[in-house]
């Protein structure tokens, strides 16, 4: 080991005076011991905090992978007849999760003329039973803050049906078919819902259940609107109306508008749907038509591909196709319709508009945009 570390002699100077310093092997080969423990030590700190953090997400992950574990019915009525306060404190404790896990409710919604606000007689019902029953004046809490809870819930459903609502008017459509056509094709065995022990259900909690399915309806109905154009904006090469047909050059009805392009360039869908048909019809050659539900359906004419099939669900931008020039067409091109209830209308307001509107119904950021027109035709 000497030779690892030979003697070493430096000099300092100290006062006007120059003194050697010998540092020999044995204290040369201390100090490196204590550099290495030192180094060993940090690295051992660093590499226990790095398991650490690392058990830590694996746990977290873990939780993710794992079910809930679910609380037998014995053991909740033990805990009743155990003690009913600390029932009442574990149950305003999941309260107070509850509450801390509902981000998504405003703190400037408003209390509407046709919901209920229980603020006044629910602090009435907590003093009084805290004067009759002061060992249930917890529980009386708790139900306080749950009707204050519903109502909440129920005027910020009632807040977004109302911007869906005023997006669908903006748009030309009567929200009250959307609502219509959510109570058609529906059945099944009767399962009534209650909240007091007599089976009834609250008013309350009724209107709640009321103002979420009328907020799903209406907000299901705008992922149905047209609002993704299905091919190049800027080729659009004939608009919706009467025009000049290009093959006898009469007056006729065109039902949609063209899109010109290259055969094999992909086509989108408008909205999110189901595709209810893919085939050929007369005068379109290859078709694929899309129901958005609510009497609404998009048709794709002229194709050269089909890429979707029959019952299957698609997004709104999803390929469902490719530009061809089947059928009666002078050219390759996309020619697309919008139908309500089997009517043909004029799709450009739709694509136009809907992305906007619908952006604001959801982040009430107003804008406007515009299109520019293209030419084959068919």
């Amino acid at each position: 080991m000497r030779g690892w570390f030979p003697e070493r002699e430096f000099f300092m100077r100290s006062q006007g005076q120059v003194r050697f310093i010998t540092i020999t092997s044995r204290m040369q080969m201390i100090a490196a011991g204590l550099a290495v423990a030192v180094v060993g030590g940090w690295g051992l700190s660093v590499g226990v905090m790095a398991i650490s953090q690392y058990q830590a997400v694996s746990e977290r992950l873990s939780l993710l992978e794992r079910e809930a574990r679910v609380a037998t019915s014995e053991s909740r009525v033990k805990a009743y007849q155990d003690d009913v306060n600390e029932v009442a404190s574990d149950v305003g404790r999941r309260m107070d999760f509850i509450e801390k896990v509902l981000p998504m409710l405003p703190d400037d919604v408003v209390a509407e003329d046709t919901v209920s606000d229980s603020t006044d007689e629910a602090a009435k019902t907590v003093e009084k039973v805290s004067a009759l029953m002061p060992e249930a004046a917890s529980i009386a809490r708790i139900e306080a803050r749950q009707l204050a809870l519903v109502e909440r819930l129920t005027r910020f459903a009632d807040r977004r049906a109302a911007r869906a609502e005023a997006a669908i008017r903006e748009l030309g459509l009567d929200p009250r078919t959307m609502l219509t056509a959510s109570r058609t094709a529906q059945g099944g065995p009767l399962q009534k819902l209650s909240t007091e022990s007599d089976g009834s259900l609250d008013p309350r909690f009724q209107r709640l259940g009321l103002s979420l399915a009328r907020m799903d309806a209406l907000e299901q109905g705008l992922t149905g609107i047209p609002q993704v154009m299905p091919a190049d904006m800027n080729m659009i090469s004939s608009g919706f109306g009467y025009r000049s047909d290009p093959f006898t050059g009469g007056a006729a009805l065109h039902a949609g508008l063209d899109f010109r392009g290259h055969i094999g360039a992909p086509i989108h869908a408008a909205a999110k749907g189901r595709v209810s048909f893919v085939g050929i019809k007369s005068g379109y050659g290859k078709v694929i038509e899309v129901s958005h539900g609510n009497g609404l359906m998009t048709r794709y004419a002229h194709m050269s591909a089909w890429r979707a099939r029959v019952g299957q669900e698609v997004e709104a931008g999803d390929v469902i196709g490719a530009i061809g020039s089947t059928g009666r067409s002078t050219g390759p091109h996309l020619h697309f319709e919008v139908r309500i209830n089997g009517r043909a209308v004029n799709p450009r307001p739709f694509l136009e508009t809907a992305p906007h509107v619908l952006e604001e119904a959801r982040t009430d950021t107003p804008e406007r945009g515009t299109t520019k027109s293209g030419a084959a035709r068919g």
